[in-house]
């Protein structure tokens, strides 16, 4: 029997939900876990079938401490949902796998090309694909788009209009990028969930557009087999060291169908419940790959046109009393 384990869980209730379903499928015993910095205040862990502490990712007792949780608990997979815990679980890949715990993970390598922005735009021209061009400080265009290269959740993103809007905070930071503004007026955004195998190749695509994003996560959306599923699979069909789920952003133009590759995570991305729900199932190719060791085929007999409109929800605990923040 194994036992599944998804860390810095938050608020993904319904990955869990559907990590849950599955494994019953094949495992009835199985269960799924979650681990949290503050898992009394994370509604995936109240609602886990075990909830567990663990230290903040920059505690060098981190990796023992997770390791210790999964020996106690027979937990022989790790699913991960924040970019920054990737690197380094995928540090401690090989540790973990000597004491029989898999991690659903891509490579180092690939690891560092998502987190740097740059490096990214490198992988998608090394892959023939589109990205937005980068300006030089001393030949910017107006307008023009400004991100961090390692930056998240659209945090200290900045769209510049004019030459007189940029200040000395945009200048002196040698971490923003300065590029191409690609008007959403004219592109459409989506974010794809795209699935690879242990083998390093492409199993399914799944574009989801995105209608309406709060704090850069789809909070409406609604599938789409459009041009991104044939041009994500002649462009991304092998990546070395991918792994599992990848989240990718892409803009398409509405009439020149320019596609242009913004961004990959590679880990689930929060609106993931939307491909699962239209019947792309990772979470049972997963539990088929690592524990079953099946090989999982090219799949895209998923509904389109598939919208979902997400709500907040509550979780109540009875009787709650604060817990201590010590580890």
């Amino acid at each position: 029997m194994g036992n599944i384990l998804i860390t810095s869980a938050g608020r993904r209730v319904s990955l869990l939900k559907a990590f849950r379903k599955e494994l019953k499928k094949v495992f009835p015993e199985g269960k799924v876990f979650a681990a949290d910095a503050k898992p009394h205040l994370a509604a995936a862990c109240i609602i886990a079938d075990g909830r567990f502490k663990v230290p903040r990712l920059d505690n060098k007792n981190y990796i023992s401490q997770l390791i210790n949780i999964c020996i106690k608990n027979s937990i022989s997979l790790i699913i991960p949902t924040i970019d920054t815990e990737l690197l380094l679980l995928a540090e401690n890949k090989e540790l973990l796998n000597a004491t029989g715990i898999k991690v659903v993970i891509s490579s180092i390598d690939f690891i560092k090309k998502c987190r740097d922005k740059r490096l990214t735009h490198d992988f998608f021209n090394s892959k023939a694909v589109d990205v937005a061009e980068e300006y030089p400080k001393n030949k910017l265009q107006f307008p023009l788009f400004i991100k961090p290269r390692n930056g998240s959740r659209s945090v200290d993103t900045f769209l510049i209009k004019k030459r007189e809007s940029l200040t000395d905070y945009h200048l002196r930071n040698k971490n923003f990028m300065f590029l191409e503004y690609l008007d959403l007026s004219i592109y459409v955004e989506y974010t794809c969930d795209l699935y690879y195998g242990q083998d390093d190749k492409l199993k399914c695509v799944v574009p989801r557009k995105r209608i309406e994003v709060r704090d850069g996560e789809v909070k409406k959306g609604k599938t789409e087999k459009n041009e991104l599923v044939n041009y994500i699979k002649n462009h991304l069909s092998v990546v070395e060291g991918a792994r599992g789920c990848l989240t990718v952003q892409f803009f398409v133009h509405q009439k020149s169908k320019r596609i242009v590759g913004i961004e990959i995570n590679p880990r689930f991305g929060g609106g993931f419940p939307l491909t699962y729900l239209a019947g792309a199932n990772y979470p049972k190719w997963i539990i088929e790959e690592y524990f079953l060791n099946k090989e999982i085929l090219y799949f895209e007999d998923w509904e389109e046109n598939l919208l979902m409109l997400r709500y907040d929800d509550e979780i109540l605990v009875h009787g709650y009393k604060e817990e201590s923040n010590s580890i």
